[in-house]
């Protein structure tokens, strides 16, 4: 069901760190024509092929005021204030990352300053399929309003009967988007790139999907507009010592798998005693999960890795750069303070990943494939851009002047030094 490995050798690890592989290059010919029909046919386009993938004709594609109206009364009470409490939470962590510049003087006379500015136009893309992403909405919708991007538009692939997912409506309302489309897969990624009649060209793209909609994002991402981040299949790792609950554990892992066939579950131990029972953890919880098949295929490409010691487990992390990491040791924050390369981090036996994908306020759209090591995940800074101004007075260019034009000199460009001493001479 899943790999056990015993104290591997650090020459080993690399290769203990590889993720399910998702090549997509073999789907680039495919990506192209769609993204190429969508730019030059625009919605002409995306009813094709809404038509031949989604199995739907649709003569509006814009989701209007009446059908969200609909989709509200049909969402559970329940589930309405979850999604309310949620995005409160969400709210409170983004808003507290607004961007306070300050005007520093680098030297007497020279002043510099940023100042951040809401991408004006971003597209979020929320997956259909089996597992309605409303969550997503939420997680990207709400950091967008607070940076005050001016145009927040969403693609979502519609059933069948041409609806979407009443709750990924009642959460599009609640997180501030302005326009939503029944659009799924490349299409619906080339439709905001390149901008039809009915959808906006938007300036950045956000949101997880499958394959082809991985392979969407990074053609149009080469050249036509901005991407969040490289995307891969979801993972969770959990670091356990002795003391961690092998119940906690085996949920943890199993909360991963039910993503996808394609996921990948990691657990590092120092300790052997623990392993047959998050084996046996594992049985009786997956018996029951009707998501079932969908995670023992899942479980087929993770791992229960038994390392020496707590620096080995830290050092096989950073390492892996996990985009989830829940660390349920008894000395879990010391351990954490060592951790460099993570998207996400959950400290202690009672803070499992599902707190982050849903209502702890954090963001759940993370570096995936060990991007960790250099991608943090979506944040209120994803959807700003921050410019730099700078002002000069005449005892400032006097200041920095000479070491303007020395440095224009040694690689030359004499119009740049000439642009400093035409002003230099007047003063």
């Amino acid at each position: 069901m899943i790999q056990i490995v015993m104290y591997p050798s650090r020459s080993g690890w690399a290769a203990l760190t590889q993720r399910p592989a998702l090549d997509v290059s073999a789907l680039s010919d495919k990506v192209r024509s769609v993204s190429d029909d969508v730019r030059k046919q625009g919605d002409a386009a995306l009813r094709r092929y809404g038509a031949m993938y989604d199995n739907v004709c649709l003569t509006n594609l814009r989701v209007t005021e009446e059908e969200i109206q609909e989709a509200e009364k049909r969402v559970p009470d329940e589930l309405k204030k979850a999604i309310g409490t949620a995005a409160g939470h969400i709210e409170t962590f983004h808003a507290a990352q607004r961007f306070t510049g300050r005007k520093i003087e680098t030297a007497p006379g020279v002043v510099c300053w940023q100042k951040a500015v809401a991408i004006e136009k971003v597209g979020l893309y929320i997956p259909g399929g089996t597992a309605p992403l409303f969550s997503t909405v939420l997680m990207l919708g709400i950091p967008a309003r607070i940076a005050g991007c001016r145009e927040i538009v969403l693609c979502t692939p519609p059933d069948r009967e041409g609806k979407v997912h009443p709750a990924i409506l009642f959460a599009a309302r609640t997180a501030g988007v302005n326009h939503i489309f029944k659009a799924g897969g490349i299409q619906a990624i080339a439709a905001m790139a390149y901008g039809t009649e009915s959808v906006p060209k938007v300036y950045k793209i956000f949101g997880p999907g499958n394959q082809y909609v991985t392979a969407a994002k990074q053609l149009v991402g080469l050249r036509d507009v901005a991407i969040d981040m490289p995307a891969g299949p979801s993972e969770v790792e959990v670091i356990a010592d002795a003391a961690a609950n092998p119940v906690f554990i085996a949920t943890d892992l199993l909360s991963q798998a039910e993503h996808g066939a394609d996921s990948q579950a990691i657990l590092l131990t120092t300790s052997e005693a623990l392993v047959p029972q998050v084996l046996r953890a594992l049985e009786e919880q997956s018996e029951c999960l009707p998501r079932r098949e969908i995670a023992m295929e899942a479980l087929k490409n993770s791992r229960i890795i038994v390392l020496r010691d707590m620096r080995e487990v830290i050092d096989f992390t950073n390492l892996y750069a996990p985009e989830h990491l829940i660390i349920q040791t008894a000395a879990y924050a010391s351990v954490a303070e060592e951790i460099t390369n993570a998207g996400s981090v959950f400290l202690g036996a009672y803070t499992p990943e599902s707190a982050g994908d849903y209502a702890s306020g954090t963001n759940h759209t993370l570096p995936t494939n060990g991007h960790a090591r250099a991608y943090s995940g979506v944040n209120l800074d994803s959807f700003i851009r921050k410019i730099s101004f700078q002002e000069i007075t005449p005892g400032g260019i006097r200041q920095i002047g000479e070491t303007i034009r020395i440095m224009a000199a040694g690689e030359h460009l004499d119009a740049h030094r000439n642009a400093v001493s035409v002003r230099l001479e007047t003063i």
